[in-house]
C-alpha cells in the first residue's frame, strides 16, 4: 500500500456532485385513425389492443366481451385499468386475441388496454404503474420434466 493516495477532507470539497437523472416526458402516440395500439401479454396469449374515444364498448374478435368472456370475473378485469384511470365508458376498445385459454386472454387484454391508455394519455401512467397493470405478469407453466407426471407431480407410488 502506497502513502500517496491520501485525500484530505478539502479534497472532498473539489469533487463535483453527479448530474441529476435525465427526466423521461412520454409523448402522445396515436395511428393515423387517432387510436392508440398496444399489444398486452399474459402466460401464451397475446392480445392487440385498438383503444379510441367512444362510449365504452369493448369488442373482443369481432364479438361483445359480453359474449366472449362470460365470467364475470373475466369481464371485471378487463375492466380495471378503466377504472383505476377514472375513465370508465369513455373510450371503445377494439381487440384481436390468440393463444392461451380465457384466463391468460382476459390478463392479455387488461396488460393491452393498460399500455394503450398510456399511449393515449401519458399522464395516467403513474397511477397505472402503481396498480401494477403496466407490468407484465412473468408466471407460465413450468414445463413438465422426465420421470415425472407432470412438472412436479411424481407417478403413483405401489408398494406391491
Amino acid at each position: 500500500m502506497s502513502s500517496d493516495n491520501v485525500q484530505t477532507l478539502s479534497d472532498l470539497k473539489q469533487i463535483q456532485p453527479p448530474a441529476p437523472a435525465a427526466i423521461i416526458i412520454y409523448e402522445q402516440k396515436l395511428d393515423a385513425l387517432g387510436r392508440a395500439y398496444a399489444t398486452g401479454k399474459r402466460k401464451n396469449a397475446v392480445a392487440r389492443v385498438w383503444l379510441k374515444p367512444g362510449s365504452g364498448k369493448i369488442t373482443v374478435n369481432g364479438r361483445d366481451s359480453v359474449v366472449y368472456f362470460a365470467r364475470p370475473v373475466l369481464r371485471m378485469l378487463i375492466g380495471q385499468p378503466f377504472g383505476v384511470a377514472n375513465r370508465a365508458n369513455q373510450f371503445d376498445v377494439i381487440c384481436t386475441v390468440s393463444g392461451g385459454g380465457l384466463s391468460g386472454q382476459a390478463g392479455a387484454v387488461r396488460h393491452g388496454i393498460s399500455r394503450a391508455l398510456i399511449h393515449y394519455e401519458p399522464g395516467l401512467r403513474p397511477v397505472l404503474k402503481q396498480g401494477g397493470f403496466i407490468t407484465r405478469d412473468p408466471r407460465v407453466v413450468e414445463r413438465k420434466k422426465y420421470g415425472k407426471r407432470k412438472a412436479r407431480r411424481s407417478f403413483q407410488f405401489s408398494k406391491r
